[in-house]
């Protein structure tokens, strides 16, 4: 399963420019929002989000929250998420991979999630 989101950084910017710390909060736990430490990395983040919930093919809702997505860093500062266990479980989920750029203004995030209950393969795509 894959996910892809692009996200304008200035609308990120805006979005912090009226609700600073409750903007942040509504989407970024606070360990996430100690290792995103400039307007670029919060609107990657945001758009890793977003593409990690479209791979799992749910979009953010009630069944996908914000909040179960976890954005972390490797120590050599590559990005990669944790799920919500309730998530795992549901998916049947065993690996995933994440990658975050952003230039020209956008942010961008690909998520890649491998699941063992896989959906059927298209006929047309083989």
């Amino acid at each position: 399963m894959i996910g892809i989101d692009i996200v304008e950084i200035q609308r990120i910017e805006k979005l912090l420019e009226k609700y600073p710390q409750k903007a942040l909060k509504r989407f970024l736990s606070d360990d996430e929002i100690v290792l995103a430490k400039s307007i670029q990395s919060i609107a990657g983040f945001y758009a890793a989000k977003e593409a990690i919930s479209k791979a799992l093919g749910t979009g953010i809702c009630e069944k996908c929250t914000f909040k179960d997505i976890r954005i972390h860093k490797d120590t050599k500062g590559a990005p990669y998420f944790t799920l919500s266990s309730h998530i795992v479980e549901e998916f049947h989920i065993t690996e995933c991979s994440l990658s975050i750029t952003h230039d020209g203004g956008f942010a961008i995030a690909v998520a890649v999630i491998t699941s063992t209950n896989r959906p059927k393969p298209n006929p047309i795509c083989h």
